[in-house]
C-alpha cells in the first residue's frame, strides 16, 4: 500500500515512520523545505526516543521518504493523512483549522485515483464534514472518502503507543474506506488490538473526551494534594488507595505542578468552546482549565514560601523545563508560568534540562542555562525540581548540599521521600505530603 502523510510534526512524523515499519510505502510531506532536507539527512526535528533509528531503518529499506511535492506524493496514494497543526486560535480558544483546510484544498487538486482522506490531526466535531465539502467542491464527482483516525500518542513513548495501542478509532460512513483502514492497520489486528469503527463526528469527539478526562484526573489529584497538605495526609497513599479501585485506575493520579504539553491544554479549551457553541456547556472541564492555569502560578508561591517568604535577590536552581520527561516539547509547560513568576518576584534563575533547553531559550532567553544538573546548583539559594527526568531521580544529595547556599529543595514531582531528605539535612517541600520543616512559612501570593 502507498500513503502520503501531510505534515511532519510530532504526529505526522511518528505516524509515517510507524506505518512504514508496518510495511507500507510512506511519503511524508511538508512545506518547510529546510525541515525536509534535515529529515533526508537523518536529522530529527523533534526528540522522541527511538524515532531516529526507526526513520533511518525504513528510509534505508526504501519504505519511507520525505518530500515538499504534495501533488506528486498524493497521486496514486491509497490514503492521505492530514497531520498538520491545530493550535488554539488567539482570542477565543477554538482550534485553528486553517492548516487542515488548506491541506484539504491541495489534496483535492492533487488526487488522481480513489483515496481515503484521513484527518489524523486533533480536530473539533464537524471538521471531517467540512473537509468533505472542500474536497467535493473541487471533485464534485467524488472518487474519495473521508475518515477520522485520531492519534493517542504520548510524547516520550509514542512509538510503543502506535505499535501496541490500547485501541484504534476510525470514523467513516464508507465501507470501502473501512476496508482501506483495516488493511493499513492489519498488523494490529494480528495483535488483537481493539478497533472501534464509528461515525465521523463520534471519532472526533472521542479524542477530545479522552484528553479532557485525563486532564480532569490530573487536576482532581492536584486539588486532593492541596487538601492533604492542610490536613496532614499523604497524597501518594491517597492516590494508591483510590487507584486500586478498578473503576478509577492508577494512571494519571500523580500530583504535580499541573498539566501541559501540546494536547491537554488546547484540547480541553477547544472542547469547552465547542460545547458552548452547541449550548451544552461542560462545567467540569471549564473548572479543570481554570484550576490548572491557577495551579502553575501557585507553584511559584510554593517556592517563595520555601525560601522564607521572598526570593528577591536570590538565585533559584531549576531542574527540568519541558512539560514531561523524554521530550523536548515546551508547549504549555508549567515551567513557562513558574519561572517567569519567580523572576518577577526578584529571583535569578539557573536552569538545566536534558533535551529542552534549545526550545526553552526561544521562550525564556534571559535565564542562565547550565551544562548539567550540578552546575545549576552552584551558590543557589534553593533547588526546584519541575520535570521528573530520570537523571534527577538519583542526585548525589551530599554534593547537592555542598553546592547550595542553603539546603532547600522544592520537589514539584515528588521524586524523593520526605524522610530521606530530612535525614540528609534538607528543608524539603513536595506536593501533598508533609514538609521536612516543622513550621513552613505560609504561602504568599505573588504580586
Amino acid at each position: 500500500m502507498q500513503i502520503a502523510v501531510i505534515g511532519t510534526g510530532y504526529v505526522g512524523l511518528v505516524s509515517g515512520a510507524c506505518f512504514s515499519e508496518f510495511g507500507v510505502n510512506v511519503v511524508c510531506v511538508d512545506k518547510d523545505a529546510a525541515k525536509i532536507e534535515r529529515l533526508k539527512r537523518g536529522e530529527m526535528p523533534i526528540y522522541e526516543p527511538g524515532l531516529d533509528q526507526l526513520v533511518e531503518s525504513n528510509v534505508r529499506a526504501k519504505r519511507l521518504s520525505f518530500s515538499t511535492d504534495l501533488k506528486a506524493s498524493v497521486a496514486g496514494a491509497d490514503a492521505v493523512f492530514i497531520a498538520v497543526g491545530t493550535p488554539s486560535r488567539r482570542g477565543d480558544g477554538h482550534a485553528d483549522l486553517s492548516y487542515v483546510f488548506g491541506a484539504a484544498e491541495e489534496i483535492a487538486a492533487a488526487l488522481t485515483d480513489y483515496a481515503v482522506i484521513v484527518t489524523k490531526s486533533t480536530v473539533p466535531v464537524g471538521t471531517g464534514r467540512q473537509v468533505e465539502a472542500i474536497l467535493h467542491k473541487t471533485r464534485p464527482a467524488g472518487g474519495f472518502d473521508v475518515a477520522s483516525n485520531p492519534e493517542f500518542l504520548r510524547e516520550g513513548s509514542a512509538i510503543e503507543d502506535f505499535m501496541r495501542p490500547d485501541r484504534v478509532v476510525i470514523g467513516t460512513d464508507s465501507e470501502r474506506a473501512r476496508d482501506v483502514m483495516r488493511a493499513l492497520y492489519r498488523p494490529l489486528f494480528l495483535l488483537e488490538t481493539p478497533m472501534l469503527f464509528t461515525a465521523l463526528e463520534t471519532s472526533e469527539l472521542i479524542k477530545y473526551a479522552a484528553n479532557s478526562f485525563l486532564a480532569t484526573k490530573i487536576t482532581f489529584i492536584n486539588e486532593i494534594a492541596d487538601l492533604c497538605e492542610k490536613v496532614g495526609a499523604d497524597v501518594q497513599d491517597v492516590a494508591r488507595g483510590i487507584g486500586l479501585d478498578g473503576r478509577i485506575g492508577r494512571k494519571f493520579l500523580h500530583a504535580g505542578p499541573g498539566y501541559g504539553g501540546s494536547c491537554f491544554p488546547k484540547d480541553c479549551l477547544a472542547l469547552v468552546r465547542t460545547a458552548q457553541e452547541a449550548e451544552a456547556p461542560l462545567g467540569i472541564i471549564e473548572s479543570v482549565v481554570r484550576a490548572n492555569d491557577a495551579r502553575k502560578l501557585r507553584m511559584a508561591d510554593k517556592v517563595v514560601a520555601a525560601c522564607g517568604g521572598s526570593v528577591a535577590g536570590k538565585t533559584i536552581a531549576v531542574l527540568g523545563l519541558t512539560f514531561k520527561p523524554n521530550t523536548d516539547d515546551m508547549r504549555d509547560s508549567p515551567s513557562l508560568a513558574i519561572v517567569p513568576a519567580l523572576q518577577q518576584a526578584g529571583a535569578t534563575i539557573r536552569a538545566f534540562d536534558p533535551e529542552g533547553m534549545a526550545e526553552a531559550r526561544k521562550l525564556m532567553p534571559d535565564l542562565t542555562y547550565c551544562d548539567n544538573s550540578y552546575a545549576t546548583m552552584e551558590q543557589a539559594d534553593a533547588l526546584v525540581l519541575v520535570t521528573e527526568w530520570n537523571e534527577f531521580r538519583a542526585l548525589d544529595l551530599e554534593r547537592v548540599k555542598t553546592l547550595l547556599k542553603t539546603p532547600t529543595v522544592v520537589d514539584l514531582r515528588n521524586i524523593y521521600k520526605p524522610g530521606d531528605m530530612a535525614a540528609a539535612g534538607f528543608d524539603y517541600f513536595s506536593i501533598g505530603r508533609a514538609s521536612s520543616r516543622k513550621s513552613p512559612t505560609p504561602l504568599r501570593k505573588l504580586a
